[in-house]
């Protein structure tokens, strides 16, 4: 089934108001409306050179068979070079493979050389055009195009952000049979946002954590089509991003797809080589992997073969489905799972206002934050952290929950702690720059995060519910880091800034596996508004605020559960677009800081 992203965003919205959790977990998430300005100025007789170093992104190898959307068409007659050019951009929104209509737009020798395979970067639509009328006169030209750069895709289908706010480029054209051509086009694609949303789907390829409880995400960018299987699985093959890869493992490194991945009405079919003679336990990583990422194509039922033989894997029939490998749900939580939140030092129950049993539900530790570990096997919670500020003095508390929580940690300030649902671990950053992870009845041990220093101080931490992740706000902005796990101990690497557009962001909550929920300050209306956007960085859209009693404070969120605010000094939850009590028909509850147990 083949969605765009009206579509995805629509599951967005019904799974917002209460849909099934076990519906397609795709979700193409909507980017942001930036503005632009293009601007294209001919300026004759000379060669400009490029104004900026070309950006790739990469098109999926196999296109559709069929096309998508209206074609672009080949340029008019007499056609100014301003026109040129942009008909040229235009053109990049084809499906047909090496983009004939496109290399109409270049020079002969540019038609042959060009590649558009090589790369995309994507940009605002053009909407302003300033010509030099007296330079069309001359044999040669050229036309400076400028637009907003929303970001790049590599040749794996992994988007990056943009990192400059303009794009900027120069194009020389010179005069073929009395027509103007494009002589220097930079290799592969110029695609606008529209066009970008319109071809492309986001899909994630699935690797597994360290412990091996979790499929991991990595959002990966397909063009749109009947190649997708083969490409999908393809990209499993290729490994993980750059940026996640020394976070998680592949057990599917080495193998190979002996042919294309086969789809029937009833079976799909994937058939490797390479595997060798795996243990039960790496075969059902594997298959997890392949069931969990085809499901995304809405591909239920896979048979996955090694050498042409059907995988052996004690209890699992040869046609597999999500349920056969449903203690890999990315996005799994604990069943019966509801949010906390804290009022007057005392740790609450979102559902009915009621204090956690325990020293932590009386206020005897005066807790500002707290977080809650539960048993992976039962779901129950099982152990705790909090938070006290006391005396211009912040404490870090651990424990089993309902029982006495130890003093492990202190520091003029401490982040509020978050914990991942594949281990019992709490991570805090003190003083705003060192990090530090503790478990119940361990001492802290300190997580390296060489870039920290240079990039500000850190207000806020949370791990993904995997705990392959973090999101953390460093002076504002929200970053996006990898945690890695070594002999040597556990180190945060790879910070990139997702939105750098939000630069007052004061909370940020795991929305879903792969989206983040942020609280940001809205600079122009001085308020603090929620905002929903991709681990990535492609999609920033604003959550509405209707129903809160003023700004929202604080966030917390997991998947599958209606998020939750601090507001007015009382806690609000999610439900159909608006902010409801937690207590239908009643008055908000008290509270701050509120969470959900992993």
């Amino acid at each position: 089934m083949r969605r765009r992203a009206s579509e995805h965003r629509s599951e967005r919205q019904r799974a917002r108001s209460g849909a099934s959790a076990e519906s397609n977990r795709v979700f193409l998430r909507r980017s942001a409306a930036l503005g632009l300005l293009a601007v294209l100025v001919l300026a004759g007789c000379s060669t400009v050179p490029t104004s900026s170093p070309t950006v790739q992104i990469t098109q999926a190898a196999a296109r559709p068979s069929t096309d998508v959307g209206i074609e672009p068409l080949p340029p008019e007659k007499d056609a100014t070079p301003d026109e040129i050019v942009r008909g040229f951009v235009d053109a990049a929104a084809s499906t047909v493979h090496g983009h004939p209509v496109a290399r109409k737009y270049l020079s002969p020798q540019a038609a042959q050389s060009w590649s558009d395979e090589s790369g995309i970067t994507v940009i605002t639509s053009p909407s302003a055009v300033t010509t030099d009328t007296g330079a069309v006169q001359h044999d040669t030209g050229a036309v400076s195009l400028r637009a907003n750069e929303v970001g790049t895709v590599d040749t794996h289908g992994v988007f990056s952000v943009g990192t400059e706010r303009l794009y900027s480029r120069s194009f020389t054209l010179v005069q073929v049979k009395g027509q103007w051509r494009i002589s220097d086009p930079p290799d592969g694609l110029l695609l606008q946002e529209p066009d970008f949303e319109r071809l492309y789907d986001d899909r994630e390829a699935y690797f597994i954590d360290p412990t091996g409880q979790r499929l991991v995400p990595d959002p990966r960018y397909l063009i749109t089509g009947e190649s997708q299987p083969t490409t999908l699985v393809q990209r499993l093959l290729d490994g993980p991003s750059s940026a996640l890869a020394d976070g998680v493992r592949n057990p599917l490194a080495g193998a190979q797809l002996r042919r294309a991945v086969t789809v029937t009405p009833r079976t799909v079919t994937v058939d490797l080589s390479g595997v060798g003679n795996q243990p039960a336990p790496v075969l059902s990583e594997i298959c997890a992997q392949i069931v969990w990422t085809l499901a995304q194509l809405s591909l239920a039922n896979v048979e996955v073969l090694l050498d042409g033989q059907p995988v052996d894997v004690d209890g699992v029939p040869t046609v597999q489905n999500t349920s056969d490998w449903e203690s890999f749900d990315p996005e799994g939580v604990p069943v019966g799972s509801v949010g906390l939140y804290v009022d007057k030092g005392a740790v609450r129950t979102a559902s009915n206002g009621k204090p956690i049993p325990g020293a932590a539900g009386t206020g005897k530790y005066a807790l500002s934050s707290a977080a809650v570990a539960t048993d992976p096997k039962s779901g129950d919670p099982d152990t705790m952290a909090g938070v006290s500020s006391v005396g211009g003095r912040a404490t870090l508390r651990v424990g089993q929950y309902g029982k006495d929580l130890a003093s492990v940690l202190v520091g003029n300030t401490l982040t509020a702690p978050t914990v991942a649902a594949t281990r019992e671990e709490f991570w805090v950053v003190r003083d705003g720059a060192a990090v530090f992870r503790v478990s119940a009845g361990g001492q802290p041990q300190a997580v390296a995060a060489p870039s920290l220093p240079g990039l500000g101080h850190v207000s806020s931490l949370r791990l993904s519910p995997d705990g392959v992740r973090a999101a953390v706000v460093i002076d504002g902005t929200i970053y996006v880091g990898t945690v890695v796990r070594s002999g040597d101990g556990v180190s945060l690497h790879n910070l990139q800034a997702i939105a750098p557009s939000l630069t007052l962001v004061a909370d940020v909550a795991w929305d879903s596996i792969e989206t983040l929920l942020a609280l940001a300050g809205d600079a122009s209306q001085q308020r603090m508004v929620p905002y929903q956007i991709g681990i990535d960085g492609f999609g920033l859209e604003p959550v509405a605020t209707s129903g809160l009693p003023g700004q929202p404070t604080a966030i917390g969120a997991v998947p599958g559960r209606q998020p939750l605010v601090s507001a007015g000094g009382t806690i609000w939850q999610q439900s159909g677009g608006t902010w409801v009590t937690l207590i239908r028909g009643q008055e908000p509850l008290p509270g701050r800081a509120p969470f959900y147990p992993l």
